[in-house]
């Protein structure tokens, strides 16, 4: 009983400002906060960027150069997607891990969605995902976060919603008898 009475008096710290069951909540509505501004605010960015581009060459041009970009980037993703498709391959092939090539191949489609998306800054974000040396710092970049991701994932015990045993409720059964 003396054990008991002094797993009660222990007082474990807040595990976090936020309550308990709105964990989840807060990480959820953060995210979803994120999502609607970036589907707001990312076409109201390309249209101003349309606007000054179309001021500084005039409208007909602006508007090819947009319509130019979509095949562009429909023949990228093709050819760029077969050489990582290959590379990856090559890297299976010879027994290596092929995490730099699914980077790769990740890339490249999102950088060919982007040329095909109308949009400047989606074509420049687009341009710079298909390009290899700024693709290699993009995979740089996206390698540290997954890892750091990874990580941090593989070493958490609990999740949100895990309570602790504070008020002590663990029982004590009976040890079955050995029969001899």
């Amino acid at each position: 009983m003396a054990t008991r009475t002094s797993l009660q008096s222990i007082k474990l710290p807040p595990r976090s400002s936020v309550p308990e069951g709105w964990q989840g909540l807060a990480r959820t509505s953060l995210f979803g906060v994120l999502i609607v501004l970036l589907f707001i605010l990312w076409p109201l960015a390309e249209l101003y960027v349309l606007i000054k581009v179309a001021e500084a060459i005039g409208v007909l041009y602006a508007v090819l150069l947009l319509l130019v970009s979509w095949p562009v980037g429909t023949w990228a993703l093709r050819s760029q997607g077969r050489a990582a498709w290959q590379r990856l391959s090559a890297a299976v092939a010879a027994g290596r891990s092929p995490g730099r090539e699914v980077l790769d191949g990740a890339l490249v489609v999102v950088g060919g969605f982007l040329l095909i998306v109308p949009g400047f800054i989606s074509d420049l974000v687009g341009l710079l995902a298909l390009f290899p040396p700024t693709r290699a710092l993009l995979r740089r970049q996206l390698a540290r976060h997954l890892q750091s991701r990874l990580v941090v994932g593989a070493t958490r015990f609990t999740r949100g919603g895990m309570p602790y045993d504070v008020d002590s409720t663990a029982t004590d059964l009976d040890q079955p008898q050995l029969h001899g």
